[in-house]
């Protein structure tokens, strides 16, 4: 019981206090499962964002199922699920009630502005922490992979969802000799 609560508390006050989406609930995330608890190890928190990233829906909810779920199967998964949704559900309730009172005011949308760029440094330092730990693996193929979506996306305007069924494939075909190697 005290693993149920632990998982619905930390992904409620997550949810609660984190602003702009899956990708900046992830340090946060990362913090409080891998540094704070110990429940799951850095790889495996890569690979849960990867799955959670792959799925549809939310990346938040995905990787709060998917840290659930690994930490405390169908149960632990439902524990994280309530505790992820249920702040945006009470939020997205209230604003919907005072919605035109939120709409103009000029106060309400600078504070939103500002929101913007804190998102973004968030979401760059996520991407700087796992491009770092691939390249610290030292791995060539899977730099190039990252700098391929990268230019792929940004420079060249290739939609996402594309890049990400590329990256899988070659991702499935990348992990089939290694899944032997380990199994030898």
């Amino acid at each position: 019981m005290k693993t149920y609560l632990t998982l619905f508390f930390s992904t409620l006050k997550i949810s609660a206090f984190t602003f702009g989406g899956g990708f900046v609930i992830i340090p946060m995330l990362r913090s409080r499962f891998i540094n704070s608890l110990h429940w799951i190890d850095e790889e495996e928190m890569l690979d849960l964002i990867a799955i959670a990233q792959s799925a549809p829906g939310a990346v938040a909810v995905n990787a709060s199922v998917l840290i659930g779920y690994r930490v405390a199967g169908i149960r632990g998964a439902l524990s994280a699920l309530l505790g992820t949704v249920l702040p945006p559900l009470v939020i997205i309730s209230v604003i919907s009630m005072f919605y035109a009172a939120f709409r103009d005011s000029a106060a309400v949308s600078r504070v939103l502005k500002g929101m913007q760029a804190a998102v973004a440094a968030v979401i760059a330092d996520v991407v700087i922490t796992m491009a770092h730990n691939v390249i610290n693996d030292k791995r060539i193929f899977p730099v190039l992979i990252m700098i391929s979506a990268f230019t792929a996306a940004y420079l060249f305007g290739v939609n996402v969802i594309y890049i990400v069924i590329v990256c899988a494939v070659i991702g499935a075909l990348f992990m089939r000799p290694k899944r032997k190697e380990d199994a030898k």
